[in-house]
């Protein structure tokens, strides 16, 4: 049941952060955004962590818990948040959607037919929620989410590799610290903290990822990253977009048809052939 709790904070969660993302970068420059949400989301984990008693991260697991906070959010986070400045949302929905398929291809996992046919489908009802037509195509925006993907995809497969010990939150912080200093570094090279004057709406949407999209999320999805396999953990990549369109159209008023039920379908079909597998037929008595 945790870990069931863990994918559906993935989704859901993570299925708001691309429009908490867009108003956020009307103010924050991109690295000055990763830099603020995961500094801070670092200190706030490492401070639940002592709150609640957790071990603390053994040594031999920081340079792998740096590495990989690297990856994931100093790189990968911050490319797709570069990204969207230029590619729209659901051209960024169906490109970070492919890491499902790249957990299967990086991490050699022997999924079966089934289990490909699910993530192709997962895919394709990404493109019909998304309607990628409708949009016009930034080639460097998508390099950089292609890239993200990939580095994302790597960098998960690297800390379930070789991050063994225990002290969950205090594992976060790690990572969030090191994906927030590197962001950090950055910042003086890539315009600064901001672009703009910062707006409420940029200030509370950058709150919301500091807490739910960084502490909240990250840590459910690094816990899940233990328990479950890579391919299957990463179903949630399907229904981040899912997410996204219902609230699109709950909240904003955005329009609800035959599309988005299609695409819906087609997504929930695909994950439900990779969550759940076949039972195995009983043999006969001799």
């Amino acid at each position: 049941m945790k870990a069931w709790i863990a994918y559906a904070v993935c989704a859901v969660v993570w299925g708001s952060t691309y429009f908490a993302i867009a108003l956020g970068i009307t103010s924050f420059t991109p690295f000055g955004m990763v830099a603020t949400r995961y500094l801070l989301g670092g200190a706030v984990a490492f401070g639940l962590s002592r709150l609640l008693g957790e071990d603390l991260p053994l040594l031999r697991d920081l340079p792998h818990l740096a590495f990989v906070g690297v990856l994931l959010l100093g790189c990968s986070n911050a490319l797709v948040t570069w990204a969207e400045g230029f590619v729209a949302s659901g051209v960024t929905a169906i490109l970070c959607s492919m890491t499902p398929l790249l957990y299967g291809l990086m991490g050699r996992e022997a999924l079966g037919l089934r289990r490909w046919c699910g993530l192709g489908l997962g895919l394709l009802g990404v493109v019909i929620l998304s309607r990628p037509g409708q949009a016009s195509f930034h080639a460097g925006g998508i390099a950089a989410i292609l890239l993200a993907t990939v580095t994302w995809a790597y960098g998960t497969l690297h800390g379930k590799r070789h991050v063994k010990g225990r002290g969950l939150l205090g594992q976060v912080a790690v990572q969030m610290g090191a994906g927030g200093l590197l962001a950090l570094l950055l910042v003086p090279f890539t315009g600064g903290f901001l672009h703009a004057p910062v707006t409420l709406k940029a200030a509370l949407a950058v709150g919301y990822l500091t807490v739910f999209g960084s502490v909240v999320a990250f840590s459910a999805f690094a816990y899940l990253a233990k328990v479950w396999s890579p391919t299957r953990m990463g179903t949630y990549a399907y229904l981040n977009p899912l997410v996204a369109v219902l609230l699109g159209s709950a909240f904003l008023g955005e329009p609800f048809g035959p599309r988005l039920v299609a695409g819906m379908a087609v997504i929930l079909a695909s994950v439900a052939i990779v969550q759940f597998q076949a039972r195995p037929v009983p043999a006969e008595n001799a």
